[in-house]
């Protein structure tokens, strides 16, 4: 390789290609069982009130997000110790595949509310800490003025297999009128077998990733040592802060503006739903259109990040968020919420996906395992500020539209924020 590398192998194409589809393969996960289809079953289906539902599954995902923000710190500093990252992602993967596939028993009785509950908080926090290893593979596998391209056309997969999963799902088993393989409708076949689905494909298109694409060399330690030197390097860490402040101000930035993304998701269906009286059906494909264009916007840009740098990359699109955010608070047609939603989505892949390239960048090489903790640890210690900082305000107002510019308030603050930090210059380079 032409660039300084840690890995026992040179990263070929093939490899390459297989870490990115491993956004691909994963990414249905939390499409599935977090946002489209367990998350209502749970509340409809298993719990029977749909308010108490939205209360026990918003608990369970504070519980997860409380816990992701925890350990993944922690486990990123073992790993970094260790050497290898590929054990990891395969570890909290598996603890993914099976929660999720154990929700094909989650029959819609209240006796599965708990059990459900517990298996949702391990699929989340298998996938969010697999993640923390996966993203550390990134300044291995690409040179610098690469690393935009494979970081934006990764996410563009991710939001592609997600989208792809619950289209065959939705398709298959669920909108159907009678659920094909004799899957009992009023046992909820069609929406459980969507839970074996997601596992499957994980397993099916997650394995190239452990056979093609190349990793750090084993330290060869044992696990216990490895886990006492990585708590060391952590305590070390969090000691000399001021020695890491360009990253302690990105990640304090991106605290703020994804916290502006994550309520967006969290709120804005329900904020279309109310405002702009569309109906379950509505609201479903226009999540659809969104991540189409949001996958499509951060292929795009994966150019421009690698030609501008990831840090312009992410302002550019943070102002166009901004913009279109600013622009759904005050029109009052469905038509215009479409062609602003739309166009919104856009600029939501880029964020997340240079946000990643940026944090790549600025780490150190042997700090990637740790730094992209703290990075998991930016995106969930604070989320649910947002949820509640709308729902304040709304009550307080009496307007959803004020409740809701708090996430573009959020968003101008994390861009305030990242317009103080320095990307290291000498990683941005022109693209080939």
């Amino acid at each position: 390789m032409s660039f300084p590398s840690r890995l026992e192998r040179p990263a070929t194409r093939r490899g390459m290609f297989s870490w990115a589809l491993f956004d691909w393969a994963n990414s249905p996960t939390p499409t599935i069982v977090i946002t489209f289809i367990f998350a209502p079953y749970f509340a409809r289906g298993v719990v029977g009130d749909e308010t108490r539902g939205l209360e026990l599954w918003s608990w369970g995902m504070a519980v997860s997000a409380l816990i992701i923000a925890l350990i993944s710190p922690l486990t990123g500093a073992i790993a970094d110790a260790a050497g290898r990252r590929k054990p990891w992602i395969g570890a909290f993967s598996a603890i993914t595949l099976v929660a999720t596939a154990l929700l094909w028993f989650a029959a819609p009785q209240a006796a599965w509310a708990i059990p459900v509950l517990l298996l949702v908080v391990l699929v989340n926090v298998g996938f969010e800490t697999s993640m923390v290893f996966y993203n550390a593979m990134l300044p291995d596998l690409a040179p610098p003025h690469r690393m935009g391209r494979l970081s934006g056309w990764a996410w563009g997969l991710g939001y592609g297999g997600g989208l792809a999963c619950l289209i065959l799902a939705l398709a298959v088993f669920i909108m159907p009128e009678t659920a094909p393989f004799g899957l009992d409708d009023v046992e909820a076949g069609g929406v459980r077998v969507s839970a074996l689905l997601a596992a499957a494909w994980l397993l099916v298109f997650g394995w190239p990733l452990f056979v093609f694409t190349p990793d750090r060399p084993s330290a060869r330690l044992p696990l216990a040592t490895a886990v006492t030197r990585g708590w060391r390097r952590l305590v070390e860490t969090a000691r000399e802060l001021s020695h890491h402040r360009q990253i302690v101000r990105f990640l304090l930035a991106r605290l703020l503006y994804i916290d502006g993304l994550n309520t967006l998701f969290a709120l804005g269906g329900i904020y279309a739903a109310t405002t702009f009286a569309m109906d379950e059906q509505d609201v479903l494909i226009f999540a659809i259109c969104l991540n189409v264009t949001a996958g499509l916007g951060a292929v795009a840009f994966a150019w421009l990040d690698d030609w501008l740098g990831p840090r312009k990359t992410i302002v550019i699109a943070l102002t166009c968020l901004m913009v279109c955010g600013s622009g759904i608070l005050v029109v009052d047609g469905a038509l215009w919420f479409w062609i602003l939603g739309t166009v919104l989505g856009i600029f939501i892949g880029p964020v997340q996906s240079a946000s990643r390239s940026l944090m790549a960048r600025m780490a150190s090489p042997e700090m990637t395992g740790e730094m992209f903790g703290f990075f998991a640890l930016s995106g969930k210690v604070t989320s649910f500020i947002g949820p509640l900082l709308v729902g304040t305000l709304t009550a307080l107002s009496g307007n959803a539209r004020l409740g809701m510019s708090v996430i573009v308030v959020l968003m101008l603050a994390g861009l305030l924020v990242l317009l103080t930090v320095k990307e290291p210059q000498a990683r941005v380079a022109a693209p080939e």
